[in-house]
């Protein structure tokens, strides 16, 4: 049984959001010690531009995979409203949905990889040595796409429907073997940033077949109805592919969008130098390794508020929305002071260059600051994932990001790499106003009988 089914729906309390959000916890924050491992390999046997390659690499397929960020989103708040509706036939129709879209889209990067390489590498302006090192980065792991984006379906499915416990246990064997084998290509039989990618790509294929399989065996499990396991005239309803495709396709924009903001920050460090490039890189794994931790109260809140919506239930999604923030402004203040008073340590440990290490504590505060402040945006954007709102999202990622990119140029002329992460921080913040603005009118819409099931288009 789910997390949420054991939960009484009128009912709420902080350890029970605790409880959720734990597993999701350890299983987030094993993604970010992926690029943390994959940086102090690089970072203490490689070149400086060695370490540029996997910030390039990392950046273009977070620009490519996170782009298709809706297949993890969307099917969370579809399955999590289906769940409050009590349509469970409708909980199976959207893992369908998510993973034919998943398979076409995977082979469809595969035979895009060649304009994938040229385009992505001309817009981060590297140099000669770290571009010719990404080429290789990027022919090698987007074999792994169909698996990766598969993934993110079934990922989605699992937080809907509030199986905390099974999420982790897949994204702790993907991440556990994909460690190992990067060490082992990239550190032992001294493949570098080839054998990174290789150890990534493996990972992702052999951790979706197990991801599928329990999965399955959880919908077996609550197939109850009198609809076949697979809808297949669900499956050929237009009207809800197009209503999917639209939500998605809002999810789509404002996830590139905010990638696209990041490969800017990552594009405007290489300006800077080698040196710079790879501090504001381990900056923003640290940065990351944080968001994963907040993130878990965000997919907590995501599946419950998605819940509430399916249900029309304004209490569970008020008790939602302020308890999990609460656990999570107190989690970012004490990651921000890990970061404030540990970044220079973890530099060190990531990194055997001194130049980087102190372009690290130049502008370590920003990122703690960073930290502190996008918690308001992370629970935001969980709660409009979890309903569906998706086009507010993708408004609010258009204005912070059409503010972002001039404001970054003129920051950088006034205060070099310190301007940068001032407006870096700005952004976050900017986000987070616009969510604001919209969030009475999507509690008025949980209680309004005449809002579509999932969500608004």
């Amino acid at each position: 049984m789910s997390d949420i089914d054991a939960t009484p729906v009128t009912l709420l309390r902080h350890r029970e959001i605790l409880r959720r959000a734990w597993p999701v916890m350890l299983a987030n924050a094993s993604v970010p010690l992926l690029g943390l491992s994959d940086t102090a390999v690089i970072g203490n046997t490689g070149s400086l531009s060695a370490l540029g390659a996997i910030a390039f690499g990392a950046i273009i397929f977070s620009f490519v995979y996170w782009g298709f960020g809706f297949l993890r989103m969307g099917t969370t708040g579809f399955t999590a409203q289906a769940v409050g509706a009590g349509d469970e036939a409708e909980v199976r129709t959207a893992l369908w949905r998510a993973l034919l879209l998943a398979a076409g889209l995977g082979l469809a990067l595969i035979a895009l990889q060649q304009p994938i390489s040229a385009v992505s590498l001309a817009l981060m302006d590297g140099s000669d040595s770290v571009n010719a090192l990404t080429r290789e980065y990027i022919a090698m792991r987007i074999w792994g796409a169909p698996a990766a984006l598969a993934l993110f379906a079934l990922m989605g499915c699992l937080i809907g429907l509030g199986h905390s416990k099974t999420l982790l246990l897949v994204q702790l064997f993907l991440n556990g073997l994909n460690i190992t084998l990067d060490i082992w290509f990239a550190g032992f039989l001294g493949m570098g940033v080839e054998g990174i990618a290789l150890g990534t790509a493996l990972a992702e294929w052999s951790s979706v077949g197990l991801a599928l399989f329990l999965v399955l065996r959880i919908l077996r499990r609550r197939h109850r109805d009198q609809e076949a396991f697979l809808p297949l005239p669900r499956l050929r309803d237009w009207t809800r592919l197009r209503h999917t495709l639209s939500v998605n396709s809002h999810i789509m924009i404002r996830t590139l969008l905010l990638v696209f903001s990041f490969a800017w920050f990552v594009r405007q460090s290489g300006q800077f130098g080698d040196d710079v490039l790879a501090a504001n890189h381990i900056l923003l794994q640290l940065i990351s390794f944080s968001a994963f931790f907040l993130d878990a109260y965000a997919y907590v809140t995501e599946a419950i508020v998605g819940e509430a919506a399916g249900a029309k239930n304004v209490r569970r999604f008020d008790e939602a929305v302020r308890k999990s923030s609460e656990l999570a402004l107190m989690t970012a203040g004490v990651l921000a002071a890990i970061i404030l008073f540990g970044g220079d340590f973890a530099a060190q440990l990531l990194s055997t260059h001194e130049q980087v290490w102190y372009q690290v504590s130049l502008v370590l505060p920003w990122a703690a600051l960073y930290v502190l402040l996008a918690v308001v945006a992370f629970q935001l954007d969980g709660i409009f994932i979890g309903t569906t709102r998706t086009r507010e999202m993708r408004n609010a990622a258009i204005v912070g990001t059409a503010i972002f990119l001039p404001l970054s140029l003129l920051a950088i002329n006034w205060a070099g790499n310190k301007g940068l992460w001032l407006s870096f921080v700005i952004y976050v913040c900017l986000r987070a106003l616009c969510l604001s603005y919209y969030l009475p009118g999507l509690r008025r819409s949980i209680s309004d009988r005449t809002t579509p099931a999932h969500g608004a288009a």
